[in-house]
C-alpha cells in the first residue's frame, strides 16, 4: 500500500499548499489510503512538488508507528473516487476542525449505532454505489435490458447491512436545487463533459489507468437511478422522504427536531445545516475497517468559539456551493477573519482590497439565507417515518424478474432483512427512557449544592445485479 500512495504522489508533480494539507487533513482523519487520481482536477499549474512527496513519507512513518490497522487490512481499505479529497460541500472543513476543533470528532465503531435512527443522503450514496459497485473500467452491472443496476445491488446490500446491525436508516432524497446552486451545477457539468472527451481519448489510446479515472468522472445519478432506489426502499419496508429541495438541509431538519439520531452523509455542509451529530463513512463499503468519524455540530461552536451564525458565515468564505469563495482566503484565514471581525459584512469593510478580489455581486447573504433558512418539510404528515415489513413478492419481481438479480440470493438476502427487523425492534437502552431532544448548542449543567453532592455514590450479504456493460 505504501508503493501504491508513493506512486499516486510521483503523479501529483505540480500542487499547491491548500491542496495538499485538504488531501493529508482528510487521510489522517479517515485512515483512507488510496485516493484515485480525482484529486488532479483541483490542482493548479503550479508551486510545491516536493512538499506533496514530504507529506507522504510523514504521514507513513507515522502510520507506521502508530499502527492503527493490521497490514493486511490497510491493503483491503479504498476510498471512493472524487470522495475524500475532490471539493464537495465546505472546501476544506475536515482539515480546519481538526487543527482546530479536534474534540468536536470522535471515532465510532458501525456497531455503537445499534438502535440508532440515521437520516441518509440518499443521492451521496447513490453515487458511491454508480462509481464502485460491479465497475471496471468502463463496464457496469447491467440488467438484461442493459440498464445499469450497479446502484439497485449497491443500494440493496447496504440497507441490509445497516439493518443487520440494528441500524434503521431514513433515506432523504433531493429535491429541486435552489437557483443559487446552478453555477455549481454548471462547473460538474463542465467537468463531465470534460472527462467524456478524455475517457474517448484514454479509449482509442488503450490506456487502461486513464480509461478507470475517466469514466469514474463521468458518473451522474439520474432520475432514474433515484426512482429505482426509492422503490427499491419502499419494498423492503425502510422509509423514505422526498426533500423539496436540498437533501443534506432535510437530514439536518430531521435530527434537529428530534427524529433521528445523526446524519450520514459525506457532505460536510450537512453541519452549515446545523445538523447536531454528523456522520462520514457510514456507508462506506468497509465501514466495519474504517471507523465511523462522528461530529458534533455543539462542541465545533465551542472550541471554535463562534455562534452559528459565524461558523456560517466561516464555511461560506471558505468556499460552498453556493457562491464563489474570496481567492486567497482558505479555511485558517477565514476563521482568522471571523474571530476578528464577527460577521462577513464587517470583514469587507475591513479587508485590503488589493490583496484580496472580491467576486462582483457576491451573493453571500442570500448563500447564508439558504443555511439559515432552508427549504424543509416539517408537516408531520409528510414525515410519516416508519419501518415496515419487507414486501417479498414485491422484492423479488423488482429485483429477479425486472433487474436479473439471483434469485437465491435475493431470497436469503430478504429472509436477513427479517431477521434485522425484529433484532433491531429490540432499541437501546437509553429508548426506555423519556429522551432528550437534539441541540445544536452546548446543554447547560444544573448546579448541584455541594452538600448534595457528597452523599451521592454479522454477515456480509451478497447479492448479484446482472451482468456487465461497456
Amino acid at each position: 500500500m505504501c508503493d501504491f500512495l508513493q506512486s499516486v504522489l510521483d503523479k501529483l508533480e505540480l500542487c499547491c499548499k491548500d491542496v495538499v494539507d485538504h488531501v493529508f487533513g482528510a487521510l489522517l482523519l479517515s485512515r483512507l489510503f488510496v485516493f484515485e487520481f480525482a484529486v488532479l482536477e483541483l490542482i493548479p499549474n503550479d508551486q510545491a512538488p516536493t512538499r506533496v512527496k514530504e507529506a507522504g513519507k510523514q504521514y507513513h512513518r507515522r502510520q507506521r508507528d502508530q499502527s492503527p490497522l493490521r497490514e493486511r487490512e490497510r491493503d483491503k481499505t479504498f476510498a471512493f473516487a472524487a470522495f475524500s479529497v475532490t471539493a464537495m460541500g465546505i472546501k476544506g472543513l475536515t482539515k480546519l476542525l481538526a487543527d482546530n476543533a479536534p474534540s468536536c470528532m470522535k471515532e465510532q465503531k458501525f456497531e455503537s449505532y445499534f438502535g440508532r435512527k440515521i437520516a441518509v443522503d440518499a443521492s451521496m450514496s447513490i453515487y458511491q454505489f454508480l462509481i464502485v459497485v460491479g465497475r471496471t473500467g468502463t463496464e457496469m452491472l447491467t440488467n438484461e435490458a442493459g440498464e445499469v443496476t450497479s446502484h439497485l445491488q449497491g443500494m440493496f446490500n447496504r440497507t441490509i447491512r445497516l439493518l443487520e446491525a440494528g441500524i434503521k436508516p431514513v433515506y432523504v432524497f433531493d429535491g429541486k436545487p435552489p437557483e443559487l446552486k446552478r453555477q455549481e451545477l454548471a462547473k460538474r457539468y463542465s467537468k463531465r463533459a470534460d472527462a467524456t472527451a478524455d475517457l474517448t481519448g484514454a479509449i482509442e489510446a488503450g490506456n487502461k489507468e486513464d480509461i478507470e479515472k475517466y469514466s469514474k468522472r463521468t458518473v451522474k445519478v439520474t432520475k432514474q437511478h433515484n426512482d429505482d432506489c426509492k422503490r427499491l426502499l419502499r419494498l423492503m419496508g425502510v422509509p423514505v422522504v422526498e426533500a423539496t429541495s436540498e437533501a443534506e438541509a432535510q437530514c439536518a431538519a430531521l435530527c434537529k427536531s428530534g427524529k433521528v439520531y445523526g446524519v450520514a452523509s459525506e457532505d460536510m455542509d450537512s453541519l452549515t445545516f446545523g445538523a447536531p451529530k454528523f456522520l462520514r463513512h457510514l456507508m462506506d463499503p468497509s465501514s466495519r475497517k474504517i471507523p465511523v468519524m462522528e461530529f458534533e455540530v455543539a462542541k465545533i461552536l465551542e472550541e471554535l468559539q463562534l455562534t452559528m451564525d459565524q461558523f456560517i458565515d466561516l464555511c461560506i468564505l471558505s468556499g460552498c456551493d453556493y457562491c464563489d469563495s474570496i481567492r486567497g482566503i482558505g479555511g485558517q484565514t477565514a476563521l482568522k477573519l471571523i474571530r476578528q471581525h464577527g460577521s462577513i459584512e464587517t470583514i469587507l469593510e475591513n479587508l485590503n482590497k488589493e490583496r484580496y478580489q472580491i467576486p462582483e455581486e457576491w451573493p453571500y447573504n442570500e448563500a447564508r439565507k439558504l443555511f439559515k433558512e432552508p427549504d424543509v418539510i416539517t408537516d408531520e404528515e409528510q414525515l410519516d417515518i416508519k419501518w415496515t415489513s419487507p414486501d417479498e413478492e414485491g422484492i423479488v419481481q423488482f429485483l429477479v424478474n425486472e433487474n436479473g438479480f439471483n434469485i437465491d440470493r435475493v431470497t436469503k438476502a430478504i429472509e436477513k432483512i427479517k431477521t434485522a427487523k425484529n433484532k433491531s425492534s429490540q432499541g437501546r437502552l437509553e429508548s426506555f427512557f423519556k429522551p432528550v431532544a437534539n441541540s445544536s448548542v452546548p446543554a447547560k449543567r444544573k448546579e448541584i449544592p455541594e452538600s448534595t453532592t457528597k452523599g451521592a455514590a454479522n454477515k456480509k450479504t451478497k447479492g448479484a445485479g446482472g451482468r456487465k456493460k461497456k
